[in-house]
């Protein structure tokens, strides 16, 4: 992460439908660093809502893509290249199935594992190799469908313990973006 301008984008729904939903983590830990640097999200003609500061001493645009997580590529796309943003200086948060609540795991590249959030930005950008801060979710209990599961809301044990967890995940993307990812992966992982 050595380019001047990173790009943080939150994966989520757009609408208050959606705003305590697990699918949405990504939002609420943008909503977090927006207010580490103090700012408002307002609509911005790359498709997305954006914060622009600074974080861990780098000039950072906060993204989130208006409309519905299967279409964030397009939006994520035109910001990125409204701000001169390569695909390797731009950061993805978003909710993983395959890690325990609460856990952060920070990645460079690699598959979708069926999250069409990140399906949708890997065609818009042309390459997986973009940064990846992976919020765990749990998997779904018994045979609940996985795409039901993720559009429900935190569980009442989990929202408990939900602003900690944010928090943390936040201080992982200053980490990113201050350390690098190999300095950010041995502090967290």
């Amino acid at each position: 992460m050595v380019d001047d301008v990173a790009l943080v984008v939150g994966l989520g729904n757009s609408g208050p439908k959606y705003e305590g939903n697990r699918h949405n983590v990504g939002f609420l830990v943008l909503d977090e660093l927006a207010s580490r640097v103090g700012g408002k999200f307002k609509a911005h003609k790359g498709g997305a809502e954006v914060v622009e500061g600074r974080l861990a001493g780098r000039r950072v645009v906060l993204a989130k893509p208006r409309g519905y997580m299967n279409t964030s590529g397009g939006p994520v796309a035109g910001t990125a290249n409204f701000y001169k943003v390569p695909p390797a200086s731009v950061i993805v948060v978003h909710d993983e199935l395959d890690l325990p609540f609460g856990t952060v795991r920070l990645k460079l590249g690699g598959g979708e594992n069926g999250h069409n959030g990140l399906r949708s930005i890997t065609k818009s950008l042309g390459t997986k190799d973009y940064h990846r801060v992976r919020f765990g979710v749990d998997r779904p209990p018994g045979r609940m469908d996985p795409a039901d599961y993720v559009l429900r809301d935190f569980s009442l044990v989990e929202r408990k313990e939900l602003a900690f967890e944010l928090d943390r995940a936040a201080d992982a993307v200053e980490a990113l973006l201050e350390l690098g990812l190999e300095a950010a992966q041995n502090k967290f992982h």
